[in-house]
C-alpha cells in the first residue's frame, strides 16, 4: 500500500481525517506542425480565455548550488537514502536555470498566452530571512523579461514546497515565525517583479506540503501527532493571509493576488437535486482546513468540533489575516471526490472508489472529468468567486519515445479532451473560469516518485536534456489555436 501512497493521495486522506463530517547537450526542439484555426463553433471558449502551462522551481530548475542559492527541504529530503524512487534528486532536473530561453521557445511554439512558474524561496533568501540574494532574484527578472518578449503573460507562484532548510532547522511550518518570514519574502518579490508580473499566487497546494509533517513520504518527512499537524496547517493558511497583505503593501498598483490550492472537487455521484445539494455541503466541509477558512475567515464549527483538543491555536488577528479578500482563486484539479446524499447530520457521504476504478500512470490519479465542472462551479456558488483559474490539471502516462522520435500519449490526449469538455460545459453556463494552466510544460522531478512518472506534454531525455513534443503538445496547440476543443 505504501508504494501506492503519493503526495496527493496522502493530502486527500489527511484532509478527510481532519475534516470528517462527524555537462549536457544543447536542447533540440522539433518544430510543431502548423495549425490552421478552425471556424468558430459551439465548443469554443470566450474570447480572451487564457491558455497556459505550469511548472515549479524545484521540479525543473536544477542548479541547486549556483549563484548563492541556499538548500531547501527537498534538497535534504531527496539526498536522504530511500526517500525518493530510484534515488533521484532535483540537482539537475530539467536544467531550466540554464535553458529557460529554450523553454520559453517551447511555450511560444505552443501558442501559450500565459505561464505559471514558481520562485524558489531559497534562491532569493538563502537563509529564509535576512539579506536577499541579488543573483537569485535576477534569474526571475530574466525569465519574466523573456516571457514578455514572447508575448506570454507571467503568473508567479511564491511557494511551491521548497522551504529553505534554514527555516526548517528552526521548526519550519511548526513555527509561526515561518508564516511571518513568508510574508516578508512575498512582499520583497512582489515589490521587484510587479512592474511586469500582474498575477501572484501565495502558496501552492497547502494540503500537500502540510502532509510532510504527517508522513515520511513528503519533505521534511516528519510524523507529528494530530495537534501538531493542525497547527502546521494553521500556520500555512496564516502565511497565505499575511502574504496577501504583504503583496498588496509592496506591489505596484493593479497587481492581483490569489492562491493555487488543490481543493477537493466534490462531484455528485448522480446529477439529481439531492446529490447535487449534498456535493455542495461536502465541498465546503472537506475543504474546511484550507479553502473554506480562507474564503470565510473562520474555521467551521464541524472542523473545530472534530479536532476537539487537537484544534489549532489561533487569534482573532490570525483569522482576519487568513480571510483577507482575494482577487482570484486558483484550483488545482485532477481527480473527483464522489458524493452522495444521505440522512446523516452532515447530509452527505463520500463514495469510495473500487479497486477497478480507472486511473492514469500515477495510482492516485483517478480519472473523473466532471471534477473540472463541479469543482469550480461549486466553489463559485459557495463563496461568490468572480475570477477562477484552473492552475493545474494534467496526467501522468508511460510515455515511450519511439525510435522515430515520437511519443504517442493518446491516453493523455483523451484525458485532456474529456476534462476540457467538462470545463467548457461550466464556462458555457457562466462559471467564471478565466484560464487554464496545463500541468505540465515538460516532464520533471515528480517529488517522491522522482522521474518515474511523466506529466509533461514535452518528453525530456534527462541524460541529454533534449525536449520532444508529445502528441499531447500537438493537441494542446490545436486547442489554443482554436480557442476551443480539438
Amino acid at each position: 500500500m505504501l508504494n501506492r501512497f503519493s503526495r496527493r493521495t496522502f493530502a486527500r486522506l489527511l484532509g478527510s481525517a481532519a475534516l470528517a463530517p462527524t555537462a549536457l547537450t544543447t536542447v533540440a526542439t522539433p518544430a510543431l506542425a502548423e495549425v490552421t484555426p478552425s471556424a468558430p463553433a459551439a465548443r469554443t471558449f470566450p474570447q480572451g480565455f487564457r491558455w497556459g502551462s505550469a511548472t515549479a522551481s524545484y521540479q525543473i530548475e536544477g542548479a541547486v548550488n549556483e549563484d548563492g542559492r541556499g538548500p531547501s527541504i527537498w534538497d535534504t529530503f531527496s539526498h536522504t537514502p530511500g526517500k525518493i524512487k530510484n534515488g533521484d534528486t532535483g540537482d539537475v532536473a530539467d536544467d531550466h536555470y540554464h535553458r529557460y530561453k529554450d523553454d520559453v521557445k517551447l511555450m511560444k511554439d505552443l501558442g501559450l498566452k500565459t505561464y505559471r512558474f514558481s520562485v524558489a524561496w531559497p534562491r532569493v533568501f538563502p537563509q529564509g530571512t535576512g539579506t536577499p540574494n541579488p543573483k537569485g532574484l535576477d534569474f526571475y527578472n530574466r525569465l519574466v523579461d523573456e516571457l514578455l518578449a514572447a508575448d506570454i503573460q507571467p503568473y508567479c507562484t511564491l511557494f511551491h514546497w521548497d522551504l529553505p532548510q534554514a527555516l526548517e532547522d528552526k521548526g519550519g511550518w511548526q513555527s509561526r515565525d515561518t508564516s511571518e518570514a513568508f510574508a516578508n519574502y512575498a512582499g520583497y518579490v512582489a515589490e521587484h517583479l510587479s512592474d511586469r508580473v500582474k498575477y501572484f499566487m501565495t502558496l501552492n497546494e497547502m494540503s500537500s506540503f502540510v502532509s510532510g509533517y504527517a508522513s515520511p513520504r513528503h519533505a521534511p518527512g516528519l510524523t507529528l501527532p494530530p495537534a501538531g499537524v493542525n497547527q502546521v496547517r494553521h500556520h500555512a493558511v496564516l502565511a497565505h493571509g499575511l502574504g496577501v497583505q504583504a503583496i498588496r503593501a509592496h506591489a505596484k498598483a493593479g497587481t492581483k493576488v490569489g492562491l493555487a490550492e488543490n481543493a477537493r472537487a466534490a462531484v455528485p455521484v448522480i446529477e439529481t437535486p439531492e446529490h447535487i445539494a449534498a456535493a455542495a455541503k461536502a465541498m465546503r466541509q472537506i475543504n474546511a482546513g484550507y479553502l473554506t477558512v480562507i474564503m470565510e475567515g473562520r474555521y467551521t464549527d464541524a472542523y473545530l468540533a472534530h479536532a476537539g483538543a487537537d484544534a489549532p491555536k489561533f487569534t482573532d488577528a490570525d483569522m482576519k489575516a487568513i480571510g483577507t479578500p482575494l482577487d482570484f482563486i486558483g484550483l488545482n484539479i485532477y481527480t473527483p471526490t464522489y458524493v452522495r446524499a444521505d440522512d446523516s447530520h452532515a447530509g452527505f457521504d463520500l463514495v469510495p472508489s473500487p479497486e477497478s476504478y480507472p486511473h492514469m500512470m500515477s495510482p492516485w490519479l483517478h480519472v473523473g472529468p466532471e471534477a473540472l465542472y463541479w469543482g469550480p462551479k461549486l466553489a463559485a456558488q459557495l463563496w461568490n468567486i468572480k475570477e477562477i483559474y484552473i492552475t493545474e490539471n494534467g496526467a501522468s502516462s508511460t510515455d515511450v519515445l519511439t525510435p522515430d522520435g515520437h511519443v504517442y500519449d493518446s491516453d493523455r490526449v483523451m484525458y485532456l479532451r474529456n476534462y476540457l469538455t467538462q470545463l467548457h460545459r461550466g464556462v458555457a453556463e457562466g462559471v467564471p473560469v478565466r484560464g487554464y494552466f496545463l500541468w505540465s510544460l515538460m516532464d520533471n522531478f515528480e517529488w517522491a516518485d522522482g522521474y518515474a512518472y511523466r506529466f509533461g506534454i514535452h518528453y525530456v531525455d534527462f541524460a541529454t536534456q533534449k525536449r520532444t513534443p508529445k502528441m499531447s503538445a500537438h493537441f494542446y496547440r490545436e486547442v489554443i489555436a482554436r480557442n476551443g476543443l480539438a
